[in-house]
Parts: structure tokens; sequence; C-alpha cells
């Protein structure tokens, strides 16, 4: 069954965050379609910093389930999703009057077929710049004001990195070489170790749809990062 989340604010923290001046995207709702609960928390980050409230699916059947009920005003749509490429989603969202389409990808490769589909724009992963994802939606947000923000925001908690190292670990135990499940696992993953910087885990990622050995290797690797704990991860 599709998950739909509302996303809450952060907790207060003992360094509350104090804007300098207007937030740019206040009163907006995005909804981010997201399968990564890491890439998940950097946007939510982002919007957060921007005054943006965030909505989140986890895949294409939970994000067309939200938005027969509620159109936001932006979308982020994350283009390897379990059931599905963001494209054909993208796609049906710019067939008629809607949000603001904004495809994301740790695979730079795919920004031309995103745009193709009717993106408005791309970016890639990992999500860490503010003034970045800020101007990227204000060129297609008339009226908003054009404050942006030059910061580097930190990465997201690591827990949430857990969680997707969990979720591929379990992917592990049952997909093949050469499946559409093997290259989504390498897709997820290999998004997961660019937004932490894990080369190792990157290139077993990229080869392992097509290899035994690398798929192996996969599995190890992420069993040895699950073996620490979450802040080593």
């Amino acid at each position: 069954m599709p998950h739909l989340h509302l996303l809450p604010d952060p907790p207060p923290s003992p360094g509350p965050y104090r804007p300098r001046g207007p937030l740019p995207l206040a009163g907006l709702t995005l909804l981010a379609v997201e399968d990564s609960h890491f890439a998940a928390e950097a946007i939510r980050l982002l919007c957060h910093r921007s005054g943006a409230r965030l909505r989140r699916a986890d895949d294409l059947e939970g994000a067309r389930k939200h938005l027969e009920r509620y159109m936001p005003d932006a979308v982020i749509v994350d283009l390897g999703l379990p059931d599905g490429s963001g494209e054909m989603l993208i796609a049906q969202l710019a067939a008629g009057p809607g949000p603001v389409i904004i495809a994301a990808s740790g695979d730079p490769t795919r920004r031309e077929a995103a745009l193709a589909a009717g993106a408005h724009a791309f970016l890639e992963k990992p999500l860490d710049s503010l003034a970045l994802f800020q101007q990227v939606l204000l060129d297609h947000l008339p009226g908003r004001p054009r404050l942006v923000e030059d910061e580097t925001l930190p990465p997201p908690d690591p827990f949430s990195l857990r969680e997707d190292l969990n979720r591929a670990a379990d992917l592990t135990t049952t997909v093949r070489p050469g499946t559409a499940r093997a290259r989504y696992l390498s897709g997820f993953v290999t998004g997961i170790a660019r937004s932490c910087g894990d080369k190792a885990l990157e290139q077993a990622a990229v080869a392992a749809p097509d290899s035994a050995e690398a798929l192996d290797l996969l599995r190890r690797l992420i069993s040895l990062r699950l073996e620490g704990p979450a802040a080593a991860v």
C-alpha cells in the first residue's frame, strides 16, 4: 500500500533558525515524490529554511492518489521510483495546467529525458544548496520575493540514512542481476552513496544490475555499514 506523509517541521533546537529576510517560499506546499528517507529529509530541511510546507509520497501510486485530492504548488519528482520512472509522472503532470515540476536524480544523464517529459527544471542530488533550491523554484513562481540565501545545509540525520540502508539490505535478499528490480536497487543505493560521499558503495551499486559478483559485494558493503552505529553510516 502506498504511503503518504505530511512531514512535520523539525523540533526546536538550541540554536533556532532565524531568517535574514522574508522566506521566499512562505505559504507554498510542495509534494516530494521520493522513496529515500535520507533524500526526503534533505528536502524537508530545504523547505523549512524556505518557509514551504512539505508532503511526501513514496512512489508513483501514492503521488497519484495525493494529486487526485490536492494540487500542490510544486512537485519534486525523484526519477527512480519502486513502481516506475519519475518521467512517467512528470509527463502526466505536464499534460495539463498544474504545479511547477522539478525532477531530481543523482544521475545527471537523466536530465534531458526529464526535461523532455515536461519538467521545468532538474536538480542533481545530493540536494544541499539552499540558494540553488530556492532559485530553481522562484524561476517558475512569479511574484515571489527574490531573496535567496547562499547556504549549504548540514546533512540529514543519520537515522534516515540507516532506514534507507535497511531497505536496501532487504531488497538485496531477493533481487537478481539483469532484472528491473536490480536496476531499481542500483539507482536507489547509488543515490544514497552519492549523498553521503561513499565511493565504494556507489561503485558497487553502479555495477550491481548486471553482475552477480557486484551484487554480492553490494550486499556485503551494506551489511558492514549497518553493523556500525547510526552515526557512522
